[in-house]
């Protein structure tokens, strides 16, 4: 690379850091990405894509397994695992080829390697060829984060498992037990579940997918248990106790009612969540602040030290690919003297994609309570909707809260059927400040599953119709 002066530099390649770099370019500033691996990071290689094409083959499965209920004759039907991680593979070498040929369009120098800041303007590359420093007036860290390994309990990719050791698995374990109830182990105990897993889900607090509404998760847990799933929330995990043998793991456990027992799989799915990337990336020598494993930004992403700048898993918060993209695009508009929109944590959409999907932006209507507002709430279920019906899929109900007092809607809840993809209509409702009573004027087509978004907001006063 010759190359080594530039405007900006971007450490890792992921979701964030490769939008900050094309955003960057398109800003005019002349820009460097460096990732030690394929651009692209966790989301694209080892996480959201490949995951959820993952699940769309657990969920076509388990439509052609019921193929009989909508009039069709399909004996006969079995999961070819092998094909299914072809197919995942497939999806994200196209996204990859697409991610390197943006930044090419771009003109971003990417640069293989292990970065490392030297200073403000600095930045040490280690490549298979040796060392190179590049220099840059503004540097943008977004390092990303890995899977949090347990003490007493750590990964050894065949039998205690994370995340990304699962997506490289070439079989379907006949059983697995799986630590942690948030959104990684809830979409893997239920992608398994449809592969035919004997699927055990352990959670340590009150109910699965902690951070979501409470009546959201719990009816998540009617309906993953109806399909055979055990969840077990409440329960203390003794990680001291794990022993593993030729047939499995084993452990004890200790749910709520006090009566220790033993739970065994062929394998131990520990998704506990994750933790920034934090080490070996020059930190320490710059002075860059790290509050409770994170680096500390403020609300254009600017770290203490002049010029750095923080996106992503990196820095906490929700940990989301779109939320690290959005926060890219701020910290480069800040670097160009523009005047972006910072992001509100409470405009986030945030997605579950187990079968049924989970999604929610804004407040639960606990939460607003907490902040003083005075609250109404309305709700539908998916069995009043005509499209859910015809889908097959009419477990659930949305929920929207509302200011009591000004209308303002709040919050809204989904769990069923397509859920991802219209929470972003209540997202973009947050966005423009609408009411619930805007919503429910919005015309929705019929029939469509987003119409339980319009009966919802209608509920909120009373008005709802089909039900």
């Amino acid at each position: 690379m010759a190359e080594t002066n530039f405007d900006v530099i971007i450490l890792g390649g992921g979701t964030g850091g490769y939008v900050a770099a094309i955003r960057s370019a398109q800003l005019g500033l002349k820009t460097a990405l460096i990732d030690v691996g394929k651009v692209g990071g966790t989301c694209l290689h080892r996480g959201c894509i490949p995951t959820k094409a993952l699940l769309h083959t657990a969920e076509l499965f388990h439509t052609m397994q019921h193929a009989q209920e909508f009039g069709l004759a399909a004996e006969g039907v079995s999961l070819d695992y092998p094909n299914a991680m072809a197919k995942k593979e497939k999806v994200v070498t196209q996204l990859w080829k697409g991610v390197e040929f943006l930044l090419k369009k771009n003109k971003v120098t990417v640069v293989a390697g292990w970065g490392r800041l030297v200073d403000s303007g600095h930045v040490e590359v280690t490549t298979d060829s040796g060392k190179t420093v590049l220099s840059a007036r503004d540097i943008v860290v977004a390092t990303g984060s890995v899977p949090r390994e347990l003490p007493d309990l750590p990964f050894d990719g065949k039998r205690i498992l994370s995340s990304d050791h699962v997506l490289d698995k070439t079989d379907v374990p006949k059983s697995i037990v799986i630590l942690g109830g948030g959104a990684i182990g809830v979409e893997f105990a239920s992608m398994y579940n449809d592969f035919g897993s004997q699927v055990t889900l352990i959670e340590m607090l009150d109910h699965i997918l902690p951070q979501d509404d409470p009546e959201v998760a719990g009816e998540l847990t009617k309906l993953l248990t109806r399909r055979g799933i055990q969840i077990m929330v409440g329960t203390k995990f003794d990680l001291k106790s794990a022993k593993q043998s030729a047939q499995g793991v084993s452990a004890s456990v200790t749910p709520p009612d006090g009566k220790t027992k033993t739970v065994s799989g062929e394998v131990l799915l520990v998704a506990v969540g994750r933790r920034a990337i934090v080490e070996d990336i020059g930190l320490e020598a710059v002075g860059v602040k790290v509050e409770r494993g994170y680096i500390a930004v403020d609300s254009h992403y600017r770290t203490n030290v002049p010029h750095i700048y923080a996106i992503g898993d990196v820095i906490g918060g929700y940990l989301l690919a779109h939320v690290a993209a959005h926060e890219g695009m701020i910290a480069v508009e800040t670097i160009a003297n523009q005047d972006p929109e910072l992001l509100d944590p409470m405009r986030v959409p945030r997605v579950t994609y187990s079968r049924p999907e989970v999604a929610s932006v804004g407040l639960t209507p606990q939460e607003a309570q907490a902040r003083g507002y005075e609250v109404k709430v309305g709700t539908f279920p998916f069995r009043a909707n005509g499209k859910s019906l015809i889908l097959g899929e009419p477990d659930g109900f949305v929920k929207v809260v509302a200011d009591k007092k000004t209308d303002a809607l709040l919050g809204a809840h989904i769990v069923g059927p397509r859920a991802s993809d219209y929470i972003n209509e209540m997202a973009l409702a947050r966005f423009l400040e609408a009411t619930a009573w805007e919503v429910a004027e919005s015309v929705h087509a019929h029939p469509t599953v987003s119409e339980v978004l319009h009966e919802a907001a209608l509920a909120v006063d009373g008005h709802a119709i089909h039900i």
